[in-house]
């Protein structure tokens, strides 16, 4: 028996698995970032990843923390060392994922939360996917997805015709996710999002406590 402040020896075995790293992509304004912000809130087992970017850092962004920030020649080293999960060039900066705090974090049991598009989950899938959970967040029609960039009130209406051009796009690699959700309603749309999580860590192959507790059972422990 247990209780909160004294867990029991199957919950300390269970702790004993490798994390996830779970995609999360969608066109702009279709709530993954909100998303995202509440799965962190609500589960301090996850973290963000941090990607490494070649720009240079804005007021206000902090080392290590928004992003890691490279130059051109040390980007070019870790792609040469396949340093990175994935990387991509967007217009004059390279952005990319450093493998070892990924690693890191998976061996620690604990789960790596990706805020990129359809290109970057392809590349992870290429790396790393036995590890890889696939998450697509659709909006429920497209004028609720105009309706939240205008609530935004960020862009001006060029961006934001820009970005409906390009949500179709981004929209059409759904079927190249393991999970799709439509984001009708944001509280829904994360119970989904945990749900999802949650049977993917029951994985066998993610419980690595399985093995010698099954073995212990057969041998009579």
């Amino acid at each position: 028996m247990s209780n909160d402040n004294h867990p029991s020896e199957i919950d300390q075995l269970k702790s004993n698995r490798r994390g996830l790293m779970v995609v999360l992509s969608s066109p702009s304004g279709a709530g993954k970032t909100t998303l995202t912000r509440r799965l962190m809130a609500a589960d301090d087992n996850m973290t963000m990843s941090v990607s490494a970017t070649t720009r240079q850092a804005r007021p206000g962004e902090v080392e290590g923390h928004d992003y890691y920030f490279v130059s051109k020649d040390q980007f070019s080293a870790m792609i040469e060392n396949e340093d990175f999960l994935e990387y991509a060039r967007v217009f004059d900066n390279h952005y990319g994922t450093p493998r070892a705090p990924v690693e890191q974090a998976l061996t620690e049991g604990r789960d790596v939360i990706f805020d990129i598009d359809w290109q970057g989950a392809q590349q992870l899938e290429q790396a790393a996917v036995e590890d890889l959970v696939k998450i697509f967040i659709l909006p429920p029609n497209m004028r609720a997805l105009e309706s939240r960039l205008r609530t935004r009130a960020q862009d001006s209406d060029e961006t934001i015709a820009k970005r409906m051009s390009k949500s179709e796009s981004e929209i059409s690699r759904w079927s190249e996710y393991d999970y799709v959700i439509v984001n009708e309603d944001v509280d829904k749309a994360l119970s989904d999002v945990q749900a999802i999580i949650q049977s993917e860590r029951m994985r066998r192959r993610r419980q690595m406590w399985l093995g010698p507790f099954v073995k212990a059972l057969i041998d009579g422990g």
